[in-house]
């Protein structure tokens, strides 16, 4: 009988067929049995690269011939097992899970057109595996009861994530010999200790303020014995929900047995300062910071350190993951290899999702849809953190039937008045220049805006001394400092006068004594509300938050939150109460109607069919009309030219990333027929006009409305 081959290494040493199926069977089991589902975890590990025993694929690894389809094989077995779940994790494990498609299907890419390929035999005799395997191991079906189709659907994308892993692993394992160390972090009661030493300097609280804060954090910590489930923080503003939450987490995934926290936060600007304040708590070694403005890759930076970070940002194997809704969910609807590697290490964790009310509206039901699955079959608690909190209850229970999430804050707690730290003040229409003379008899103050337009128009009505402008036209870089150049004056008294767009609202630590809003939705307005007095220094009688309508017609994607807002405020005497808020979000979602909570459909297609790659098609949560164009500016110039000059590695499209600045098509069409644009690689984009970037007010052109959603 020949030897049949699964890898071979350059020092000529050979890992057998039969040996990589037994390893990545057993990893795949591993993991597979946080949900239950050992069985096929090894069901599938076995099978998925029976295909390798043909004389084709043992021709393609030892003389270098063609390639051979060797997932088909193992697929084909699983259907006349009657084992479909299985069938699609086999056949999808290289190139991503595919539609299942028809029987008169003939596109290469669906299921049905793979087994009937295979069935006609027209892939290679895989026959021999029988004389070293003898027999498939048996797997039942885990939800054989599931007619809508919710539950096997998701259940087919964490065992494909299990397959996917375990085949990477075992085979990096033989290709290192042994040799690469992980690492995987300090366990819960590791964190635990590192967490109580951090905590123990805020007792006993000094001043009223701080006493509150305690309450909050004592009472996430009294509730960590609940049992795993859905949870809601609801924390004003200033509450120190950061650290309450991740109190909670840690304690409660300790108490339950749960492997990791993972928080999931809507914009980079917060991720980074949250992911500092984790890393200054628990230790660099057991933070993963995971979204498109940080990577670790080696190209530069091969130090222990960054090989780790690099290799558990590969699968999140390790305690604490920090990272974006949009990596989150676009993860959990992705149909490729690399991205769904990672999503069998979500079960048996916490998972935090900050500013939950930031979730979009138009992916709402299929986002809920993934934690109601996660809460419900694989050991996740889940816990909506925001002083905003969103009406959700019917979507949930659409989902898990009558299931009311566990408040992790007590009502009087949230709604205690020295949390109320300003009062609210609606003055009527204003024009621009209006605005700009109330911002210039203050010496610091704040003004947030609807659109990029509004802020770049308001900001040059100042003067110049003190005035900053804060907006997505702007570079990363410049935003950041920006950013520090506020805060310092802040501190030390200077004039500062800001101008920002919505970017600002949810979660950066500033501190004005006076904040003016454009008209917008409750929740946003509550939120630009956080920024002044964050820290209760002031009396609230000098802490005003001034909201006033612009002369100018709201942006369309503002006009129903407006809308919503007007009519939860109206005959309410207290705006920031938990029921006016609900009033809020239950208007909005009314008026928007129910089709626009899942704007593409995606429900309609998980109950339909396995449609893995038509839902990954669809679900995008970054508006696609938007491009990046890169600004040769400061140490942007000299990226701009190794990209010009053809260098291209993920280390500099990152590096990249903070010299770039979002715009909608139609304005770079503008920008290229005028020559202000100029096209590098296949759609990626360079400013060449320079005269038309500002480092205080970014990009100048007709901008609308701009977004702050990153990956």
């Amino acid at each position: 009988m020949m030897d049949f081959i699964a890898h071979k290494r350059e020092d000529g040493m050979v890992q057998s067929v039969k040996e990589h199926l037994a390893g990545t069977a057993e990893l795949a089991a591993n993991f597979a049995s946080d949900f239950g589902a050992e069985e096929q975890g090894r069901l599938i590990g076995f099978a998925h690269d029976i295909g390798k025993y043909s004389k084709e694929f043992q021709k393609r690894i030892c003389d270098d011939g063609p390639k051979v389809d060797h997932s088909s094989a193992g697929a084909l077995l699983c259907t006349q097992k009657n084992n479909i779940i299985a069938s699609f994790c086999i056949a999808g494990h290289h190139s991503g899970l595919p539609d299942y498609g028809g029987e008169d299907d003939d596109s290469e890419a669906t299921l049905c057109a793979r087994m009937k390929r295979a069935l006609n035999k027209k892939i290679p005799d895989f026959s021999a595996w029988k004389e070293e395997i003898g027999e498939l191991p048996n797997a039942g079906i885990m939800f054989p009861n599931d007619d809508t189709n919710m539950e096997n659907v998701f259940f087919t994308r964490m065992l494909f994530s299990c397959l996917v892993d375990a085949d990477y692993l075992d085979t990096e394992r033989f290709m290192s010999n042994d040799s690469v160390d992980r690492g995987s972090g300090n366990d819960m009661e590791f964190l635990e200790k590192k967490l109580d030493t951090y905590i123990s300097g805020w007792f006993p609280p000094e001043g009223e303020l701080n006493r509150k804060r305690c309450e909050i954090l004592n009472s996430c910590i009294e509730k960590h014995t609940c049992e795993p489930g859905l949870f809601s923080l609801t924390v004003p503003t200033g509450g120190g929900k950061t650290v309450s939450s991740l109190a909670f987490a840690i304690k409660h995934a300790r108490a339950k047995g749960l492997k990791r926290i993972i928080y999931v936060i809507p914009y980079t600007s917060i991720i980074e300062q949250t992911a500092e304040i984790f890393r200054k708590i628990l230790g660099n070694d057991n933070v993963l910071e995971h979204h498109s403005n940080i990577g670790y890759d080696l190209e530069e930076n091969i130090s222990q350190e960054n090989v780790k970070m690099s290799l558990a940002a590969e699968n999140w194997d390790m305690p604490v993951i920090v990272t974006t809704s949009v990596q989150f969910f676009e993860s959990l609807f992705a149909n490729k290899s690399s991205k769904c590697r990672k999503l069998h290490n979500i079960a048996k964790s916490v998972i935090i999702f900050d500013e939950a009310q930031m979730i979009p509206v138009s992916y709402l039901k299929p986002c809920i849809y993934t934690i109601s699955q996660l809460v419900k079959n694989y050991n996740v608690s889940a816990v909506l953190c925001t002083a905003t909190q969103p009406s959700l209850d019917n979507i949930f229970e659409e989902f898990i039937g009558d299931y009311h999430p566990t408040e992790l804050c007590p009502k009087e707690l949230y709604e205690d008045p020295i949390f109320i730290r300003t009062r609210f003040k609606n003055i009527g229409v204003m024009t621009k220049d209006e605005v700009a003379d109330y911002m210039m008899n203050k010496n610091q103050i704040l003004c947030i805006v609807n659109s990029r337009k509004s802020a770049s128009d308001l900001f040059t009505r100042l003067c110049e001394d003190g005035r900053f402008h804060l907006s997505t036209l702007m570079t990363p870089t410049d935003r950041k400092k920006t950013l520090y150049e506020i805060r310092k004056r802040l501190k030390d008294g200077r004039t500062c006068r800001v101008v920002a767009t919505s970017l600002i609202e949810a979660g950066v630590d500033v501190d004005f004594p006076v904040v003016m809003r454009e008209e917008a939705g409750l929740d946003s307005m509550l939120q630009a509300a956080g920024r002044c007095n964050r820290e209760g220094h002031r009396e609230k009688s000098e802490s005003e938050v001034i909201i006033y309508k612009s002369e100018d017609k709201p942006p369309n994607m503002f006009a129903l939150n407006i809308s919503a807002g007007r009519i939860a405020i109206e005959g309410e005497n207290d705006i920031v109460s938990s029921k006016c808020i609900k009033k809020y979000f239950d208007t909005l979602y009314k008026l928007k109607g129910e089709e626009t909570l899942d704007s593409k459909k995606i429900m309609q297609l998980i109950r339909s069919d396995y449609c893995f790659k038509k839902i990954a098609d669809r679900f995008k949560m970054i508006d696609n009309d938007t491009e990046t164009v890169y600004i040769p500016v400061g140490d942007g110039k000299e990226l701009v030219e190794r990209r010009k000059y053809g260098e291209l590695s993920k280390s500099l499209l990152r590096k990249l990333g903070q010299y770039g600045v979002n715009i909608y098509k139609d304005h770079l069409k503008k920008m290229y027929e005028t020559g202000d644009v100029e096209k590098v690689g296949d759609s990626e984009w360079v400013l060449s006009n320079i005269a038309l970037y500002n480092e205080k007010m970014g990009l100048s052109f007709n901008a609308e409305v701009g977004k702050a959603y990153f990956v």
